[in-house]
Parts: structure tokens; C-alpha cells; sequence
């Protein structure tokens, strides 16, 4: 059934002794697998070493391979494992301090819509950070990286009416948490025009 899945036939020649196959599909997934950790985590670095565990679980358990659902789905699942066990960490409560976008600075002063967005981008990182973790991960797993309901309750090892509730609580909770910002904003605009 997942035969057709290109990445199901990298892994099975992965298992069956090719190891360019591993080493395409850590070129193919090794981004979006950050992406995801970094979001879920909150920390880049320990993002990075998730991922290189989660590609070490991978090549560990080529012998045993058996494609019983699409290659993304079964790495995700073991990703979101191992994030979800990093944040039962008791170091790890309590961690997320907001780090500074660093970026290239422009020599003159930065326009308002610049600043305007840069400001929603940080809002929409805080509501993203404050949701619950498994509705943050039912979220992006379905809206940014595209994965259907069924596979992200195969990831997260819950039904489908699990998933679309945890993304609706999510999105209402983000537009409420928006909402409010934006009526921050507009308060703070009309103060300070005053």
C-alpha cells in the first residue's frame, strides 16, 4: 500500500543495504524535521540534537522495517516522541525565554510596516509557544507541514476526531490570542496619538 511512497522505497532500500538511500532521505527530511523540533522545543540547539536522534532511532531500526504507513509519518511519530519526552524534562520547564531575532540591521531607521510585522511574527511565536504542547503539535503538523488528520494521528498515536479537535481548540486559541493583541495595538496607537 505505501510502496508508492518514494521515501518507502528509499527506506526499504535503506534496510536492504544502500546507504546513499539514507543518506537522501536525511538530505530530504533533515529541514523540515528541524523546523518542527525547533517550534516544538523551543530551543534550536536541542532541536538539532533531536533530530540527529531521531535519524539515529531511524538507522537503528532499518533491520526491523516494516512500511506500515507513509516514511513522514513514522518519523515524525518518533520525533514527536523524543520532543515530548525533552519537555517532561524538569530542566526543561520553564525554559523558553524569548531570544532576540538577530538579524541583518539596514543602515537607516526600519519603516513601520517592517516593524508591525516583525511585532505580529513575535505575537503569533508567543500564542504559538503558550498553546498546549499537543494541540501546538496537531497544529503544525497539519497547517504548516501539510499532514493530513490520519497521519498526524498516527504521529501523536490518537483518533482523527482527537487531531480536528486539538487543531480547533489550537486555532481558536490563536485568533483569541491575536485578537487581543491586535486590540493591544490599537490601543497603544490611539494612546500614543493622543
Amino acid at each position: 500500500m505505501y510502496q508508492s511512497d518514494p521515501d518507502v522505497v528509499l527506506m526499504l532500500s535503506f534496510r536492504d543495504g544502500d546507504e546513499a538511500a539514507f543518506d537522501q532521505l536525511f538530505e530530504r527530511w533533515a529541514g523540515p524535521l528541524l523546523r518542527y523540533m525547533e517550534r516544538m522545543v523551543g530551543d534550536a540547539a536541542t532541536a538539532e540534537e533531536l533530530v540527529q536522534e531521531a535519524f539515529f532511532r531511524v538507522h537503528k531500526a532499518r533491520s526491523r522495517y516494516e512500511p506500515r504507513a507513509r516514511f513522514s509519518t513514522w518519523l515524525y511519530r518518533i520525533a514527536t516522541n523524543l520532543a515530548l519526552n525533552e519537555l517532561k524534562r524538569p530542566r526543561r520547564r520553564h525554559f523558553h525565554e524569548e531570544e532576540e531575532n538577530v538579524g541583518l540591521v539596514s543602515q537607516g531607521p526600519s519603516s513601520e510596516s517592517e516593524m508591525d510585522a516583525r511585532k505580529k511574527g513575535t505575537a503569533v511565536e508567543q500564542a504559538l509557544a503558550d498553546l498546549p504542547e499537543r494541540q501546538r503539535m496537531a497544529l503544525w503538523l497539519s497547517a504548516a507541514e501539510g499532514h493530513s488528520y490520519a497521519e498526524v494521528a498516527s504521529v501523536l498515536e490518537i483518533t482523527e476526531k482527537a487531531v480536528k479537535a486539538l487543531v480547533h481548540r489550537g486555532r481558536t486559541a490563536l485568533v483569541e490570542r491575536l485578537g487581543s493583541y491586535e486590540d493591544d495595538t490599537r490601543t497603544t496607537v490611539r494612546r500614543g496619538v493622543a
